[in-house]
């Protein structure tokens, strides 16, 4: 029997929504137009937001005005963004590991959607895949977390309930991951998932996108824009051509 990948079990869960249901989207809205402030987009550009989950930052965009295709490799959450499609709004199932057919002028990877894979090199496909991806003069955005302050501020576990099911999460760093370990019942049944992201510094970034040819233009500390701070800023957020 083939091994599943942990992201493609966990987010085509219907769990994993249930479980992150109260997402912030108010923090989504507000990265959305300062960064496409800060980029000058304009108004005819082409933005691929990949992966796209149920579609929150791909949506927001288009009601800025932009036309926009969000691709997720979970069945599960582009039949659900599918409902919001319109003339300039599109979602489709899409692995960023796989090559681009189309070009575009922005691509945004967000939301710390990156980094699932074991080897170094997949990451790196993926980034080479999203350059080959842009149009010339086109940008990337990636949205990751800051490494830095998540170890110092590690929380190793805690209890949530949500929807009459009690999530039991815990957290760690390991073998250059950061692991999270979900278990949880639901009708008499034992359920167990996992997240993991490589733990991935600034340093690593850099090695990372000069194998992609991609030339990182700005660092952002958070959602705000922020310089970033190493030790600080909750996020890591990369602007490259």
């Amino acid at each position: 029997m083939e091994k599943t990948d942990w992201f493609t079990s966990w987010f085509n869960s219907p769990y994993y929504h249930i479980l992150y249901q109260h997402r912030n989207d108010q923090d989504a809205q507000l990265f959305m137009q300062n960064i496409s402030r800060f980029l000058q987009l304009k108004k005819e550009a082409h933005i691929l937001d990949l992966p796209c989950g149920k579609g929150r930052h791909a949506r927001y965009l288009n009601s800025l005005g932009y036309k926009v295709t969000g691709g997720d490799l979970s069945e599960n959450s582009i039949a659900y963004a599918k409902q919001f499609e319109n003339d300039q709004l599109s979602f489709k199932v899409k692995d960023m590991r796989e090559a681009f057919r189309l070009r575009y002028d922005a691509i945004f990877n967000l939301f710390t959607s990156f980094g699932y894979f074991e080897n170094d090199t997949e990451e790196i496909q993926v980034l080479k895949n999203m350059k080959q991806g842009l149009k010339e003069g086109g940008v990337l955005v990636l949205d990751f977390l800051n490494v830095m302050n998540v170890r110092d501020h590690l929380v190793s576990s805690e209890v949530k309930d949500i929807d009459g099911i009690t999530f039991h999460i815990t957290r760690e760093i390991k073998d250059g991951f950061i692991l999270k370990h979900i278990s949880f019942q639901d009708k008499g049944q034992d359920y167990s998932f996992k997240e993991q992201v490589k733990y991935l510094d600034l340093q690593k970034f850099q090695e990372y996108f000069k194998a992609a040819n991609l030339e990182i233009e700005h660092i952002f500390g958070d959602y705000e824009l922020s310089e970033y701070n190493e030790k600080n800023s909750e996020r890591l957020i990369l602007v490259a051509r």
